[in-house]
């Protein structure tokens, strides 16, 4: 099959390219760059592009039949988002809507769309399952499910159909070494614990130890991008396969808090990591755990690298690597 991996220079665009082509099929990349690296794309054409021009998508799906289309390049800080909601909106929706009008003028279909637990908000109940209602409390979060109603919309009228793959938290590196996570400004807390362990960040903050939980820091469904992956690869076997369109929570369904991640990061690195506590942020919820027993029932996922040790020490390796090639 031939896809089109959009935001394919990123990071787990990059991941997702890089399996595709390991299980046989052609792989083309499109990405502005202006979050991805050139140097992630090692497997498939890059095409330096941005869905945002229609001209450009225009002459994309003109030059290639494509057999699906993998979506992984939105923004995805949720503090920008509320300090910039009409970037998030524009990228990741209008953007969005002109990528499926693109695939629709093109008879492109099959579309696997990368989405985020943040359309829960703060969650009815844990575990999160597909039942507990959207109800997201940031632009990021909100931008993200306003794609997943169009989607249903375009499947009704247009008969497009697709999977919406709602991670939690997507952590680790490839295995082999080659690819992993390198976000600017980097957000995710497994890279930061990291960062400090390597000593390329002073000190790790912890924002909140008054939470509910065991050990009062907030709880959090580490998933790895391994995994991730092969949870896109079988949906886009499931729309191949006519299974039809599908919403899928993906997590390892184990909470890990905060300073179980940093306990776990000293053992894996043997070194000190030095922390900083700070206040609570707004808008984070105590708990936040997958439950993705749809995508084991349908998909038949089963996450392969979902204990902590193993999704740090390959994001240990990774950091290791850098200044990365």
């Amino acid at each position: 099959m031939k896809v089109l991996v959009v935001g394919g220079a990123g990071y787990i665009g990059s991941h997702m390219s890089k399996c595709l082509v390991r299980n046989g099929h052609q792989v083309v990349v499109l990405d502005d760059l202006s979050t991805g690296y050139r140097s992630a794309v090692r497997y498939g054409a890059l095409i330096e592009g941005s869905i945002g021009n229609p001209d450009c998508l225009n002459r994309v799906f003109g030059e290639h039949a494509f057999d699906a289309v993998m979506h992984f390049a939105s923004f995805i800080q949720v503090g920008e988002s509320v300090r910039e909601p009409a970037r998030y909106y524009r990228n990741n929706l209008a953007n969005t809507q002109n990528l499926l009008d693109a695939m629709r003028e093109h008879g492109a279909g099959n579309f696997v769309f990368s989405s985020t637990a943040a359309i829960f908000g703060e969650p009815a109940q844990v575990p999160i399952d597909e039942g507990v209602p959207s109800a997201p409390i940031n632009p990021y979060g909100r931008s993200k499910w306003m794609v997943e109603q169009m989607l249903a919309d375009y499947e009704h009228a247009y008969g497009l159909q697709s999977v919406c793959l709602r991670y939690f938290n997507a952590a680790g590196a490839d295995p082999e070494g080659e690819l992993g996570e390198r976000h600017d400004p980097e957000t995710h807390l497994i890279p930061l614990v990291l960062q400090a362990a390597s000593g390329r960040r002073p000190a790790i903050s912890v924002f909140g130890t008054d939470y509910d939980t065991p050990d009062g820091t907030c709880i959090r469904d580490y998933v790895h991008v391994d995994d991730l992956c092969a949870a896109h690869l079988l949906a886009l076997q499931r729309l191949w396969q006519g299974g039809g369109s599908g919403r899928y929570n993906l997590g390892n369904g184990n909470g890990f808090s905060v300073r179980e991640v940093i306990d776990t990061a000293r053992r894996v690195t043997g070194r000190d990591i030095p922390l900083r506590f700070e206040p609570r942020r707004a808008g984070d919820p105590a708990r936040l755990v997958a439950d993705s027993g749809r995508a084991r029932r349908e998909l038949g996922w089963q996450p392969a690298r979902g204990d902590l040790e193993t999704i740090i020490a390959d994001a240990w390796r990774w950091e290791l690597a850098y200044p990365w090639r």
